[in-house]
């Protein structure tokens, strides 16, 4: 069948962003050093939440790597300590989830019941096990939904393997990593001299050279942002460095993690012009912004509008694809999702496992600009010439 000349290019279109097939930002290390291009910060922050987890399994090199490739402005990850004081990538205070570690009967005497925010958890802890031992490991993707062939296959990373990743990449990246159970962590692992969880973290990103305000010079040139729910560890952290930083905010049934704050005080007025002095930013579960009811979204709260006017950015989480989690108000469109959170509710930053689909809603809806004929000229040269390469 034939394609009229007006209909092949829309088709062209279609096939490169519509299908599975790779984005125009090459793999890292192809491009020479101060030839990157700079991150964009003239519209919301694509996160990519644990890295492409929608894709790969969770805080893995492959899954950052793809988020990069997908068009993340920064790639997020969580900070935990092995026994021996080596910071990890790692989401959950226990290996059972996400790893094979049932698969080692080396380890079975290595199952602990600790008390973690107040809650008695058993599991197997990566404070219990050297780097080494965890890198024996192998990750697998958290949700039986999704794809499942890459199980086994990636291991842990280090927090400094984590931060390669970006600084390799051929154009500025950003890092988002989490100070992830700070009482936990400090209450299991030592470090020499008195140090402790924060001073570790802190001294990591300083010896890679981040540093900078939230958009200085120096933090454009290699951007970052702290995050943490734990407020005293942000107040302690505000100390050892100028990076920005932000507040993360649980459900409204959640205190804090370390002064046992409910969630009405902590987004209190008052709160926020205190800790705004620490923060640039809140990361609320998007639950709290926009209620639901029987999976329905509510009216939505005045919790956006009211950090704005206290001159704090809202970064929510977390966005998913799946029908499981979208509302039924977006019809099982990802995209009208992202549309309702980005120009109704009129947030700064999304957490999202699908890298991708954010930046091609964002890149779409920047071709429905005034100068959109002249940009979708250049999009579809730039496609004619990589389909003809």
């Amino acid at each position: 069948m034939a394609f009229s000349p007006c209909i092949a290019p829309l088709v062209i279109l279609f096939l490169i962003f519509g299908c599975a097939a790779r984005p125009f930002y090459p793999l890292p290390s192809k491009v020479a050093d101060g030839t990157r291009k700079p991150l964009q910060t003239s519209r919301p922050y694509n996160l990519a939440h644990r890295g492409s987890n929608g894709e790969l399994p969770e805080e893995t090199a492959p899954a950052y790597m793809r988020a990069i490739e997908e068009g993340a402005d920064f790639i997020e990850t969580d900070i935990l300590s092995s026994k021996d004081g080596v910071l990890i990538c790692f989401h959950d205070v226990t290996l059972d989830a996400t790893t094979d570690i049932y698969q080692h009967k080396e380890f079975a005497k290595r199952k602990r019941t600790y008390e973690v925010q107040g809650v008695n958890t058993t599991g197997f802890f990566p404070v219990d096990f050297t780097l080494k031992e965890l890198k024996s490991l192998r990750v697998r993707q958290r949700y039986s939904f999704r794809d499942q062939q890459y199980n086994g296959k990636f291991t842990i990373i280090t927090f400094e393997e984590y931060i390669s990743i970006a600084l390799d990449a051929t154009r500025v990246v950003g890092i988002y990593p989490e100070i992830k159970n700070p009482v936990f962590i400090n209450q299991h692992v030592k470090w020499p001299n008195g140090k402790r969880f924060e001073d570790k973290f802190v001294e990591t990103l300083k010896k890679y050279g981040y540093k900078g305000s939230y958009l200085s010079k120096e933090w454009l040139a290699q951007p970052a942002f702290i995050q943490s729910f734990a407020p005293t560890s942000l107040v302690y952290v505000s100390n050892l460095t100028d990076l920005p930083k932000i507040f993360l905010i649980d459900d409204v049934t959640v205190p804090t993690q370390d002064t046992n704050q409910s969630y009405w005080e902590i987004t209190s007025d008052s709160y926020f012009d205190y800790i705004k002095k620490y923060v640039v930013g809140i990361g609320p579960w998007k639950d709290t912004v926009v209620p639901v009811e029987n999976n329905y979204l509510q009216t939505p709260t005045d919790l956006v509008a009211r950090a704005h006017s206290h001159d704090l950015q809202v970064h929510p989480y977390t966005y998913r694809n799946e029908n499981q989690f979208l509302h039924l108000n977006f019809n099982q469109d990802p995209y009208e999702e992202y549309d309702y959170w980005i120009n109704k509710i009129g947030v700064d930053a999304l957490f999202t496992d699908f890298t991708g689909s954010l930046h091609n809603y964002q890149e779409w809806r920047s071709l429905s600009s005034n100068d959109s004929d002249d940009r979708a000229s250049k999009l579809l040269h730039k496609i004619a010439e990589m389909i003809n390469s």
